[in-house]
């Protein structure tokens, strides 16, 4: 039973706030506590967000409205507003589903390599939960700042020059597109005189020419900031070296981060710019599909080129995105809804898959001894005491068909990724595809450009999985790698969590078809269900 239901919208930010805040007190040696703190927080925080997404499925007709949370019961654009609705629900579920699994592949000995990486992780995820339930744009600029924070001490975990050199292009990177939304949510506010999304979306039809302009500048930057997160082409020069260089519990979490810059591109475009928003509908389109697409050409030369499961595991993610980007553009540009719900649906896939990637890498790779050494030189910096005695990751006992194990495990995963069948990677981009096919002749040629990038990031994920599988696993002199079974169970479970996606692919494609139809649907439909405020008045 969960106590006080009506506050429940705020347990996703509150309950990791305090864990991580009550981690500080404790000695970073204490590990053990602090894993067992942050094992419990992030079962309590998945557990209300599976509560959320069954209330978000029962309000309104057809699940189309949002529930309201409303900070210290202040009337927005005075107070903070949480939003619970679909989309931000699936989001905050998807969260919890990779933070569990991270958490415990990091109780095997990657928790020890640095300083609060406990404290870390619940921070990252307090931010990308208040970004995905929170109604305004001030606070949604704050849990980003808070998420990036919590990310550069994340990425810099363990040390090393290739990961420190990467951190600071990361938080270059990131602090230009901070700076790039501070200046973006400056003129929305001055064009509209408020920050609250659904207010904002009343008052786009409405906008004088003048302040149209600005408000539209002020999005352009905000949703560039946003599209440097999501990683396009061509501003996500730093992502793969990022990725690929960050600790293997990190990286898998970073599988939703790049998500987050999508969920806002999602969120703001069809809010204020889709078919009820007047002489601003369809703003960014053209920029969504041609930049989506750049990046999923951008990623399949990445794949090629790789030589390495750890880039190409990068790569990925930005296929990902580029991916639901251009489907997000298709659909503003005003494509039917159906090839945004299979783009939603692609998403969870893609970015378990891409998770249980990342924490492949390292096993696969252990005899060959990068990361592997990379461990044993900071245990010496942070590593054993005498309280706690744990063992490092090299020293488990060999499982049996450890190497049986492994290749299955990143057979799955390369079938997702590639959109083969039978896992749900396949049915998301079958949905696509049909969704295109239903278009209709309206820019028939753009819709077979991506239809073809799409069957051919397939065939390249397929071509540069196969090789590393090939080189991991056949042609491998070196003995099977010794595995802990805390090393393994996660991947095991992300891809059975792949396996439940495909077996109840209809009823989650159903969920999709209802969040997209409450996404895309006219104006007047969507802004009283998402905050039934009164509009402020706009200086002329």
């Amino acid at each position: 039973m969960i106590p006080a239901p009506e506050h429940l919208i705020i347990a996703p930010i509150l309950i990791p706030f305090f864990a991580g805040a009550l981690m500080l007190i404790y000695d970073d040696r204490q590990r053990r506590a602090k894993l067992a703190i942050s094992l419990v927080s992030a079962f309590a925080t998945l557990v209300c967000a599976l509560e959320l997404l069954s209330r978000a499925k029962a309000q309104g007709p057809g699940g189309a409205e949002a529930g309201l949370y409303r900070l210290g019961d202040w009337v927005a654009p005075w107070g903070i507003v949480l939003v619970n609705d679909r989309l931000s629900a699936l989001m905050l579920v998807l969260t919890g589903l990779l933070a569990l699994p991270a958490l415990v592949y990091a109780a095997a000995g990657w928790h020890r390599q640095g300083p609060h990486f406990h404290s870390l992780f619940q921070f990252l995820l307090m931010g990308l939960n208040g970004a995905f339930l929170t109604g305004d744009l001030f606070n949604l600029f704050v849990f980003f700042e808070l998420l990036l924070a919590a990310s550069y001490g994340l990425l810099l975990h363990g040390g090393g020059q290739l990961r420190v050199r990467a951190g600071l292009h990361y938080i270059a990177v990131n602090l230009t597109g901070s700076a790039l939304f501070l200046i973006g949510v400056s003129l929305i506010y001055g064009a509209s005189g408020t920050l609250n999304m659904a207010q904002l979306a009343g008052l786009v039809p409405d906008l004088p020419e003048g302040r149209r302009a600005l408000f539209q500048a002020g999005a352009a930057l905000m949703g560039l900031a946003f599209l440097i997160k999501a990683g396009i082409w061509p501003l996500s020069f730093w992502l793969p070296t990022a990725y690929m260089a960050s600790a293997a519990p990190v990286a898998a979490i970073f599988a939703i981060m790049t998500k987050v810059g999508v969920y806002v591109i999602l969120r703001l475009s069809f809010l204020l710019f889709g078919a009820g928003a007047g002489a601003s509908a369809g703003f960014g389109a053209p920029v969504l599909i041609a930049g989506g697409m750049a990046t999923i050409l951008f990623g399949v030369i990445g794949i090629l080129a790789a030589q390495g499961l750890g880039r190409i595991a990068a790569h990925l993610v930005l296929v990902s995105s580029g991916t639901i980007l251009t489907a997000a553009g298709v659909v503003l540009a005003g494509a039917d809804g159906a090839i945004l719900a299979a783009a939603l649906f692609y998403l969870l896939n893609s970015t378990l898959a891409t998770s249980a990637l990342f924490l492949l890498i390292e096993p696969m790779s252990r005899e060959e001894g990068g990361i592997a050494g990379l461990l044993a030189l900071t245990a010496d910096a942070y590593g054993l005491d005498e309280r706690e005695e744990e063992a490092a990751p090299g020293a488990g006992l060999a499982i049996p068909g450890t190497l049986t194990v492994l290749g299955l495990s990143f057979g799955a995963c390369a079938l997702a990724l590639a959109g083969l069948p039978p896992l749900a990677g396949f049915l998301g981009k079958l949905g696509m595809l049909q969704g295109l096919l239903a278009a209709g002749p309206a820019s028939a040629a753009l819709h077979w450009i991506f239809a073809a990038l799409l069957l051919g990031a397939g065939l390249a994920t397929l071509i540069g999985l196969v090789r590393v599988g090939v080189q991991s696993f056949w042609a491998a002199d070196a003995p099977p790698p010794r595995v802990l079974a805390l090393e393994i169970a996660p991947v095991v479970a992300l891809i059975g969590l792949m396996v439940l996606l495909s077996l109840k692919a209809a009823p989650v494609l159903g969920y999709m078809q209802q969040t997209a139809r409450a996404l895309v649907p006219p104006q007047s439909v969507v802004v009283p269900a998402v905050a039934p405020v009164t509009a402020p008045e706009v200086a002329p």
